[in-house]
């Protein structure tokens, strides 16, 4: 069950962290906020450099896949400026209930940030469903882009066999059975299966600092990130493909191969989609990528 510790004990520990900034500040994360299109986002923005902007997964924030790991502090170190984005319906972010909130509407939130940032480009560093946003921003926004990063997830396409899971999440989220289909869906298929009791424990936990009702929202509104073959032929930007060796989702970074220009992949081995963020060779990976296409820093990419 070594799947289901790791995987609890990063959940245990967004809680526990969530819990102490509550009651030391008021609030879980000290940040900023902005509007995007009427919805209020929570980003952090920290550090001098050229920047890079972080996008979380699913159920996630940004302190959960960037923070704790450490991948922000190995960034700070290489002196880039990391921008840590809330999206919509996570973390600290405004969760309206509207599907035609998200979607679309989450990949504008970052090209916002930046606009809201005075940043012309950035690098672009997404995990999971952020790494599905991060792909979507390829086909359209790929001049807001020096390099992307596909951590643990890679191409929302039409034929994934996956697509229905994500209606059956929403529906499981608004009849209020939590994320145990997503749970059960990213479980390594080479490992025993928690029992229903252990995933029923991680959804509870997950969604006590979740709204499931946006959450479910978010869900219903995937098929908007889909990519077809024909936008990713043309991609200039590079792109790193970041992803465990027991991933269920690493056939979705495999299946970029021979289709996407400028693409190089990493598979951390042993790693799973719940711990290939907390890897050191994820960190190392993703440091070197950035190096090899770091550019000089210009006035518009600089705090202000």
């Amino acid at each position: 069950m070594m799947w289901f510790r790791s995987a609890f004990t990063i959940f245990c520990l967004q809680f526990l962290l969530w819990l102490t900034c509550l009651s030391s500040t008021g609030h879980a994360e000290p940040g900023n906020q902005f509007d995007s299109n009427g919805v209020k986002i929570h980003y952090l923005d920290q550090g001098q450099g050229e920047p890079v902007l972080l996008v979380h997964g699913f159920a996630a924030s940004g302190v959960l896949n960037w923070s704790l790991p450490g991948i922000i502090q190995s960034l700070r170190k290489q002196d880039y400026r990391v921008i840590t984005i809330d999206n919509r319906g996570h973390g600290q972010s405004e969760k309206p209930h509207a599907p035609e909130k998200y979607g679309v509407e989450m990949v504008g939130d970052l090209t916002r940030l930046l606009d809201h940032l005075r940043i012309s480009k950035a690098h672009v560093v997404g995990y999971s469903m952020g790494a599905f946003l991060t792909c979507k921003m390829l086909t359209v926004a790929p001049d807001r882009m020096i390099s992307a990063t596909l951590g643990g997830a890679g191409w929302p396409r039409e034929n994934d066999p996956r697509l229905n899971l994500m209606t059956d999440l929403a529906q499981s989220l608004e009849s209020g059975n939590g994320i145990v289909p997503l749970l059960r869906a990213l479980a390594p298929p080479e490992r025993p299966l928690p029992t229903d009791d252990q995933l029923q424990s991680m959804s509870r936990l997950a969604l006590l600092v979740n709204d499931p009702l946006a959450l479910a929202a978010v869900a219903r509104s995937n098929r908007q990130l889909l990519v077809n073959r024909s936008s990713l032929e043309k991609n200039k930007v590079p792109v790193l493909g970041l992803v465990g060796q027991l991933d269920p989702l690493k056939d979705s970074v495999d299946a970029l191969v021979g289709v996407l220009p400028e693409l190089e992949v990493a598979v951390i081995p042993g790693a799973d989609h719940d711990t290939a963020f907390t890897h050191a060779q994820f960190k190392s990976e993703l440091v070197e990528f950035l190096a090899k296409h770091r550019q000089a820093a210009s006035s518009a990419n600089r705090r202000n």
